[in-house]
């Protein structure tokens, strides 16, 4: 038979995995992130609408265009697809290259209907817009 001595010699064995080196590494990662954060600058579109009161006086020459809560736009009060706009814009362009438009929103109107409408004006030729809400 064989004994076994225990020494002081003999290595302990390890009961466990060494966990300092996974934690170093995610300090590390978590400096890196929150460093790269800090410079982090978000690109957007601030839109400031006017606040209430009346709408500007309306000339005779500009064309007014009205976009309710719903999303309906309208022109000579008449409904029309936000499409038709730049038609529109053109015809009345076409009779007085000087006339403006007046874009008269609700402030409940979706934004990016009004973003449309005001891109389709643009397309028809026309630089001169005014805006205005209705509550």
């Amino acid at each position: 038979m064989r004994y076994h001595r225990h020494s002081a010699e003999q290595p302990e064995e390890s009961h466990g995995i060494d966990l300092a080196p996974m934690l170093d590494f995610t300090m590390n990662l978590l400096i890196f992130f929150i460093i790269i954060a800090v410079f982090v600058k978000e690109s957007g579109l601030v839109v400031s609408r006017p606040t209430g009161g009346p709408p500007p006086p309306k000339e005779k020459q500009s064309l007014a265009i009205q976009i309710d809560a719903l999303g309906d736009v309208y022109i000579d009060g008449r409904i029309i697809d936000p499409r038709a706009v730049r038609a529109n814009v053109e015809r009345q362009h076409a009779v007085d290259s000087t006339a403006g438009v007046m874009v008269l929103a609700d402030k409940k109107a979706p934004t990016g209907l009004l973003v449309q409408v005001v891109d389709e004006i643009h397309l028809g030729g026309v630089t001169n817009i005014t805006f205005a809400t209705a509550e």
